[in-house]
């Protein structure tokens, strides 16, 4: 498998799981400039770096902007917004349980 090999959704994201093993999950999300902004708050702790295009979050009230090669931690528990996203937008999220 190659990470850039995709194609992006008309709307709203693409998950695909690349590795799950013991308290680790990573995925590969592909995002389109149509996603639905949904306040998420996860049990687990995630660490996550933009591949290509760009993002905004809605993160502590407070807009954070991402472009290529930004990473970002997210708390569990944490409240957090997908506001806007670039077409094509690449991530790479690891999740810790």
């Amino acid at each position: 498998m190659n990470l850039f090999d995709y194609i992006t959704p008309q709307k709203g994201e693409t998950f695909t799981t690349l590795l799950e093993h013991k308290n680790i999950k990573i995925n590969r999300i592909v995002s389109s400039s149509k996603v639905e902004s949904v306040e998420y708050i996860q049990d687990e702790d995630e660490w996550l770096v933009l591949l290509e295009g760009e993002a905004t979050l809605l993160m502590e009230k407070k807009e954070k902007i991402l472009t290529r090669g930004d990473i970002l931690f997210i708390p569990a528990k944490a409240p957090h917004t997908i506001l806007e996203t670039s077409d094509g937008a690449v991530w790479l999220t690891v999740h810790i349980f």
